[in-house]
């Protein structure tokens, strides 16, 4: 999987590869290795945030509906990303990675295969345009 997203002034990193388990290996251990929860500096996860943020006092708006909450923010290695309802996405620098690790309070999340399905699957795809779904 490469990350790319519309804001970026530099190209995404390389997804790591995986290690391949040999043909002959136990079933059960190959199903708990494909569903493990992607970790590690090549990870791509995603937080639905359905309030405000305000980053040093200013409220986040998006600039193409002007929405002020419903956001998604999306961490890949230190960057994060805000993207609104509209598909409008932008880096954040303001939003660190230990920023994003303080808002994460799921035990387990849904994992999808590419950035654009989980956008499509959360509703961040522009479908909900103008919409807040709380």
């Amino acid at each position: 999987m490469t990350l790319v997203l519309r804001t970026t002034d530099r190209p995404a990193e390389p997804a790591p590869v995986l290690p391949v388990l040999p043909a002959g290996m136990d079933p059960l251990l190959q199903l708990e290795y494909e569903t493990q929860t992607p970790s590690g500096p090549g990870a791509t996860r995603c937080l639905s945030h359905p309030r405000e943020i305000a980053l040093r006092g200013i409220p986040v708006m998006c600039t193409a509906c002007r929405a002020r909450r419903d956001w998604l923010l999306i961490n890949h290695g230190r960057n994060v990303w805000v993207c609104c309802r509209c598909s409008n996405q932008w880096l954040e620098p303001e939003i660190s990675r230990a920023d994003f690790d303080a808002l994460i309070a799921i035990p387990d999340g849904t994992t999808y295969p590419s950035v654009e399905q989980g956008l499509a699957a959360l509703g961040f795809d522009g479908a909900f345009a103008g919409a807040y779904l709380d």
